[in-house]
């Protein structure tokens, strides 16, 4: 009798022959448990783990999951009634909180390092009745990139995370502190920070540093630089290019691994842009992109003036026409927009200019070099990996399609006569809702859920009440 992945057809025949090899790598090296992983809509990894013999059924049948976790926003409340008898986001088969399928992608196999006879894949989420989930944000990137493969064109990535690693002093694991979100943890700094790229400072954390590249590695991860950043423990990490859905994988696998590892050497690694902890400098997520069609980057100029190909100034133009819609999903937290701030290294406005770090679209390279492309520097660290790349790949093309001319490039980039960004999660609401190529390209039910589950997730920030405002009114009024 087929099982689920035969039976609705839901892997490739290199699938199916990697799943077999698996198999029987998993009998030979005695591999006691899987984690079978998902990415949730905040870029998180869910899952469950499961033996070796569970595994192998779920290579047939997938595993069941519960796929509540889909309407949970950052800190898993519900967006919606769970047990209605509907909701506005018509979507039928999460009525009642039924489980989902986990299918996992055998290439996504690897042992975890860190934990002893354990391996790690990622997967796919289905409803029982075969269909993929609408809200699964790795099958949003699936439809980007065979749309671009329906061209002939390929996208490579290169990933720049910045993060900070603190000494865990204090877990906050006291019943008190289990909150609903609970309380964040006490922590110290590991550097004083502020000596840019100084080796001597570089030396401090060197044994966190090679801790962590040994399991990176070890997990098969390009891992290209380890760089001491501006703020006290802020860390920056590199990878080699990356084909797309590579690199979404890759960067999802990176941050979870990143969290448990310091959490198990007595350290809380945070991809927080812009945590709450003195003198903390912000964080961000710098993508790196370039099309390729049969492996040559139509990206690069065959002659002046450049400093891209037409396709490239196309593409690029496609990026600052929508980046106001697209600030949702390359930047989907309240705390990503205090990044902005003049010369913070955190762009504000949509401004490209040639090898200039204060302008969001940073363009290298020039005429006959293969490795030109465009650098997007206002990633949030947090941003869902999918849809942040889905994002650059739906306005790009956009942008080839419809001949966009990005304009001149700018010098001075702060000052710069350009349009200025959404600068909060409440203003990025309302320029992803107004971005009809969005919603096109999204498709209108996960265009309406994703607008609604950050929308909940202001709302509940917005009926907060802050420290600011505490100490603003409370004894003055």
């Amino acid at each position: 009798m087929a099982g689920f992945i035969e039976k609705h057809g839901l892997w490739t025949a290199e699938q199916h022959r990697q799943a077999a090899e698996l198999l029987t790598r998993i009998e030979k090296e005695k591999i006691r448990n899987i984690r079978i992983g998902w990415g949730d809509q905040h870029g998180i990894v869910r899952g469950k783990t499961v033996t070796a013999a569970e595994f192998a059924s779920a290579l047939k049948s997938g595993k069941d999951f519960q796929l509540v976790t889909a309407i949970f926003d950052t800190t898993n409340h519900p967006i919606v009634p769970p047990f209605g008898a509907e909701n506005h986001l018509n979507i039928p088969e999460m009525i009642g909180l039924p489980d989902g399928v986990l299918v996992p992608d055998p290439a996504t196999f690897r042992m975890l390092p860190w934990v002893e006879n354990t391996g790690w894949i990622l997967s796919d989420a289905y409803f029982r009745n075969g269909k993929p989930c609408p809200l699964s944000t790795r099958q949003i990137l699936r439809g980007q990139l065979e749309k671009l493969a329906s061209d002939g064109l390929e996208m490579t990535v290169g990933l720049e995370f910045e993060f900070y690693v603190y000494k865990m002093l204090d877990p906050k694991l006291a019943p008190e502190d289990s909150g609903y979100p609970p309380a964040p943890p006490l922590v110290s700094n590991i550097a004083h920070g502020y000596q840019y790229l100084t080796e001597t400072r570089g030396d401090e954390v060197e044994p966190l540093y090679t801790m962590l590249q040994n399991n990176l590695e070890a997990l098969g991860l390009p891992l290209a630089s380890l760089e001491d950043e501006w703020g006290p423990g802020q860390c920056e990490l590199t990878f080699s290019p990356l084909p797309a859905m590579q690199a979404a994988d890759a960067a999802l696998l990176f941050r979870t691994a990143v969290k448990q590892l310091c959490r198990r050497h007595g350290y809380h690694a945070s991809f927080m842009a812009v945590p709450k902890i003195a003198n903390a400098f912000p964080s961000g997520w710098h993508m790196h992109q370039s099309i390729t069609r049969n492996g040559a980057n139509i990206f690069m100029a065959d002659a002046e003036p450049g400093p891209l190909s037409a396709a490239g100034m196309n593409y690029l133009g496609g990026l600052l026409q929508h980046a106001p819609g697209t600030s949702l999903l390359t930047t989907p937290t309240i705390n990503g927009y205090k990044r902005q701030r003049p010369d913070g290294f955190a762009p504000f406005k949509a401004a490209w200019a040639l090898e200039n770090r204060g302008a969001m679209l940073r363009v290298i390279g020039g005429p006959g070099d293969g490795a030109s492309r465009i650098e997007n520097r206002i990633g949030d660290p947090n941003a869902n990996p999918y849809l942040y790349i889905a994002s650059q790949i739906m306005a790009g093309r956009a942008g080839m399609n419809g001949a966009i001319d990005p304009g001149p490039p700018v010098i001075a980039a702060y000052l710069s006569d350009r349009a200025v960004l959404p600068g909060s999660l409440m203003e990025a609401l309302v320029t992803f809702r107004q971005d009809d190529m969005l919603k096109q390209e999204l498709g209108e039910a996960f265009h309406h859920y994703y607008h609604s589950i950050k929308a909940f997730e202001a709302d509940r920030f917005l009926s907060a009440v802050t420290d600011w405002e505490h100490q603003e009114y409370f004894e003055v009024y």
